[in-house]
Formats: structure tokens, sequence, C-alpha cells
């Protein structure tokens, strides 16, 4: 096993001045990995902070169990996928919180460990399941898809521009067992070298993404994380590729609108709230300090949107206090209160 020293949280900095960190917080790391992120939260809520870790990897769970012991119960580190959230928040009466981090990169554990299928440095079988508990595994799309098929998943989840030529090439050459055998593949169908990345990466991101129904998941996921958040909460998300950060940057957008109908819509009919403001409008990416001393987070994008209430949110708590004053004092304070509340308007 690849020990956690070897991992190294991408923007640390900040990443924890985005989660506006205060002691005596309670935040969810959806994806712990080697605990780099999950130890510098815990450290900067201190004291009474509560962290809740995520990660599907079981690998992943046991190094950043072994790295926050320290922290007694102050952590929770569980085996899940982030398909989940809102579930394991619910379980674990951890709700509502002050900061959601995604951090969607792969982790040291995952590239370095050679056996995961991950990589093409490495020999291995090709594997690329983050748990080992999913049934689908990247042999069984590369060795049982249609040509058209592992094309169009080459082409829409690696944005790769050779990908009728590589499915071509690697339908051709069946069965494909390990990453050298697949990465020689589609050198052969477009060359040794193009440019500053290794013609293999674009088709190994797409296989992962497939096998780990990335993008899926990372949708419902966001959907659920506002649902966790506390009033003024901060989501903040850490994307290495275009789909990802498209897909967060869209959804940051959509959830910071009040009506999301098509332009052309005469009146609004979708009647959607507002649940985030967007607290970094231009993108946070990595300083050339940190590209130069950790390479792999050169990629890296880093989104912020903080909760705010919605008008429905308000006039229910509000509601809710007024009943809790009559049960209290038995005064019937309702009326009143009620009118004040549904006359007011709400500054967001």
């Amino acid at each position: 096993m690849i020990l956690s020293s070897t991992h190294i949280p991408v923007m640390l900095n900040e990443t924890i001045a985005a989660l506006a960190i205060q002691p005596g917080g309670r935040n969810l790391d959806c994806t712990i990995g080697g605990g780099g992120h999950a130890a510098a939260i815990l450290e900067h809520s201190s004291p009474g902070g509560q962290l809740l870790g995520i990660d599907a990897d079981p690998e992943a769970v046991e190094v950043a169990r072994e790295r926050l012991n320290v922290y007694g119960s102050s952590v929770l580190v569980v085996n899940d996928n982030f398909i989940n959230l809102e579930a394991i928040g619910i379980k674990n009466d951890f709700m509502p919180v002050h900061g959601i981090l995604f951090d969607l990169g792969l982790s040291s554990l995952q590239l370095n460990g050679g056996g995961r299928g991950f990589s093409f440095r490495y020999a291995a079988p090709l594997d690329m399941r983050f748990s080992p508990g999913q049934k689908v595994t990247a042999a069984d799309i590369v060795n049982t898809s249609l040509e058209t098929e592992l094309a169009y998943l080459i082409r829409n989840y690696g944005e790769e521009g050779y990908s009728h030529r590589i499915a071509k090439r690697i339908v051709a050459e069946r069965p494909i067992k390990t990453t050298l055998e697949l990465a020689r593949t589609i050198e052969r169908a477009v060359g040794s070298r193009r440019g500053k990345i290794h013609p293999a990466t674009k088709t190994f991101q797409a296989l992962r993404i497939a096998v780990n129904n990335e993008l899926e998941n990372l949708g419902s996921a966001l959907k659920q994380a506002v649902s966790l958040l506390g009033f003024e909460g901060r989501l903040v998300v850490i994307s290495y590729h275009s789909l990802e950060d498209r897909m967060v940057k869209n959804f940051f957008k959509q959830e910071s609108r009040d009506c999301i109908c098509p332009l052309d819509t005469l009146s609004c009919v979708c009647h959607h709230t507002a649940r985030l403001r967007l607290i970094n409008k231009k993108v946070i990416t990595p300083s050339s300090a940190e590209v130069e001393g950790n390479p792999r987070s050169r990629s890296a994008k880093l989104r912020i949107a903080e909760r705010i209430i919605t008008q429905e949110e308000w006039r229910e708590t509000a509601e809710r206090l007024c009943f809790l004053a009559e049960a209290k004092t038995g005064v019937w304070r309702r009326p009143a209160l009620l009118k004040g509340v549904h006359g007011a308007s709400l500054v967001k």
C-alpha cells in the first residue's frame, strides 16, 4: 500500500480559504483520498470542529482513517460513493454543514498503485474501478463494446479528436487485457507523441469516467450538497478536466439565478429560486510554484459558491418560529407575525 505521505493536496491554502472554515464548524470531504485536505480542515476548525469524510475507494478510506486517527471522535470516514451523499449525511446525523469539498482528481494511491489500472505508466489489468464492488471494468468496455460505442465514449468523455481511429484499432487488436497493451494500441493508431500529453491520456480518462459513472454521479451529488448546506455554508469543487469543470460552472450558474427559463419565454414558468451565491466568478488555478512542485495540479480548477436562504425557506422558517412561540407562551402571535413575514422582502 502507498503511504499517505505521498499524497499532496492540491491548492490546500486556497481550499481552506474558500471553505471559510470557523472553529467548531462541521465539514464534509466527499473525496477524502489520502486525507490531506481533511487534516487541514480539522486543524482550522479546532476546537470543536467535526469532519465527515467519504470515499468510494476502500484503500483510500483505510489510509485516511490511519492518518486522521489523532483527531479521535472529531472525524468519521465512511466507505461509500458521494452519489449517496444526502443519505450519508442523514444516517450520520451530519446536517446541516458549514462546508462541503469535492476534490475530483485521482489520488496518489490510485495513480501510483500499479494494480488498479488507472495509469498507463504501469503494467496492470484494465480495471479502473474506484470500488471493487462495482461490476463493470475498463476491460469489459474495451473488449465488448461495438466500435461505434467505443468511438462515442472516447470522443464524449475524453474529448479525443481521433476517437474513431482509436476505436477501430482497439476492435482490431482485441482482446486487450492490460494498461500497457491498450496504451500501445492507441500509439499505433495515432502515433507515439502528440504535444505535451501521451496519446493514451484522453482515452484512459474516458474509460475511467465511464467505468465509474463520474459525470452522472457528480451531477446528482452537487444537488444533494446544496440541500445539506446550512445558510452561508460553502460548496467548493476542484475539477481536473473540462467536462467536470463545465458541469460545475453550469450548476453554480443555474443555482445562483432565480429564473432559468429560456430567454424567449415571456413570463417565468420554471418557479426556480436561487439557492447559491457565486463567490469567485473567475476560476481559481494553482500558482506556478505549486505546479512546479506538484505537476499533477496543473489542470486543477477551483470554484466556490455559498448557500443563501430562499424566500420560501425564509418564510417557512419564520412560520415555524411563530408556531413555536405559540406553543411556548400560549399567546396567539401568528397573524401579526405572518403578516410581517409575508409582506417582507428578502435581501440577498
